[in-house]
């Protein structure tokens, strides 16, 4: 008897051990989020024995996406993942390696977004009819300027306009010392994102540059914004190379910035955070001084991959973190950075973080009018085509603005076919 207790006891120990569903789940290599993510998987784990969650951050390589590709190869991918940019879940949805979770999860799936009051941030998403993406955080991109330098020239509040950044730029630029703002990003494929993208946004009111499959931003408010890019190089009033911290040291007055910079700026400049005037991006002449203006949305969110055994399962420890909105003030506080949802500004949870950050305040109440990039398959190509033969010939005045912009959408239409 004794013999077959050990016997029963010892197969309920096997089936219990193979019993476990375990989930893959991979996060942004990023500190932070790492501190956030951290003790959530340990308290589901705790709660949930029978579905554990093995996490870990995506694997270093030279991206996100180049190391999920790899994994998705080899066999060896996640059942879910964070840190999706929108071109690169296009490129996942078009080889059947996501799932579409409207359609996977129905009713589930948008109980969640309106819980969340995502309506309108989900508009941004949609993929041949479905929703692929499940988006964590909505960066705003928007401009910081030196309130204290600002004041030295006569300045209370930050230019707003082309032509309030040329008389800007007129009294402050010191060739290869001081400049009025930061033009453009970088020479990389994603800087693209963080100039010409986010000043087209904030011309066209949030427009699309690419819709039915062709780039459309030849038009009025590209046109506007390609002259801009060139008017500041063709004056020497910018430069591609600012040196390291050049917001922080005064050699910009402005730049473009991200909300997880805050951080940064507050521990190694002190001084410095406390003289930031938030900003939207600079606008057209004669834009309405009553019309929001719109910016790029730095916007990453999760995916489930298709070959995720426990989709059931996966997508409940989803609800189990997303569905609590302590969770997104526990996001708040050790990132900085708005999650994407709709009611931050107005949601008594997150009253402490609108009431004591004027920074966060200010930040937040722009995601609403942050527009996430084209979700197209191409993005890497589109963007380098347009680096190759828009920015580039306009900061080194290769041509005309409009002869950039008719040769960059040429080119990049050719890439989208």
């Amino acid at each position: 008897m004794r013999k077959l207790l050990v016997v029963f006891l010892t197969l309920l120990l096997v089936l219990a051990v193979f019993g476990v569903k375990k989930i893959v789940f991979w996060t942004a290599p990023n500190p932070l989020q790492e501190e956030f993510w951290k003790p959530l998987v340990e308290q589901w784990n705790k709660e949930h024995p029978d579905v554990q969650i093995e996490w870990s951050v995506i694997p270093a390589a030279g991206s996100s996406e180049e190391a999920i590709l790899t994994a998705i190869a080899a066999g060896r991918g996640p059942d879910i993942s964070t840190n999706i940019f929108s071109g690169f879940a296009a490129q996942l949805a078009e080889m059947g390696a996501i799932v579409p979770l409207d359609k996977e999860f129905g009713n589930e799936f948008w109980a969640l977004i309106h819980a969340r009051n995502m309506d309108n941030v989900i508009k941004g998403w949609v993929l041949n009819g479905h929703y692929y993406v499940f988006p964590i955080y909505s960066n705003p991109m928007l401009f910081w300027w030196r309130k204290d330098l600002l004041k030295k020239y006569g300045y209370d509040k930050p230019p707003r306009t082309y032509s309030e950044i040329y008389e800007l730029a007129k009294k402050v630029t010191v060739p290869k010392e001081k400049y009025a703002v930061r033009v453009v990003a970088g020479r990389n494929w994603w800087d693209r994102w963080f100039d010409f993208i986010m000043y087209y946004y904030a011309a066209s009111e949030g427009k699309p540059y690419i819709t039915g499959g062709k780039a459309v931003f030849n038009n009025e408010y590209g046109k506007k914004v390609a002259e801009y890019i060139y008017t500041m190089f063709k004056n020497g009033w910018a430069a591609l190379d600012y040196g390291k911290d050049p917001f922080e040291k005064g050699t910009l007055l402005g730049s473009v910035m991200g909300p997880w910079h805050f951080n940064y700026t507050k521990e190694h400049y002190p001084e410095v955070y406390k003289n930031i005037l938030i900003a939207p991006p600079p606008v057209p002449d004669g834009y309405p001084k009553d019309k929001p203006v719109y910016t790029f949305a730095d916007t990453k969110g999760l995916v489930m991959f298709s070959t995720c055994k426990y989709k059931k399962e996966a997508w409940e420890f989803i609800k189990w973190v997303f569905f609590n909105p302590q969770n997104d003030a526990r996001w708040i506080e050790i990132t900085k950075m708005p999650p994407a949802r709709g009611d931050i500004t107005i949601n008594p949870i997150f009253k402490k973080f609108v009431e004591s950050d004027p920074y966060f305040a200010e930040t937040a109440s722009y995601v609403a009018y942050a527009v996430p990039p084209a979700l197209i398959t191409t993005t890497i190509d589109v963007q380098n085509a347009m680096t190759n033969y828009l920015i580039e010939p306009l900061m080194y005045q290769k041509t005309t603005p409009d002869k950039a912009l008719e040769k960059a959408v040429k080119e990049i239409n050719k890439i989208l076919k």
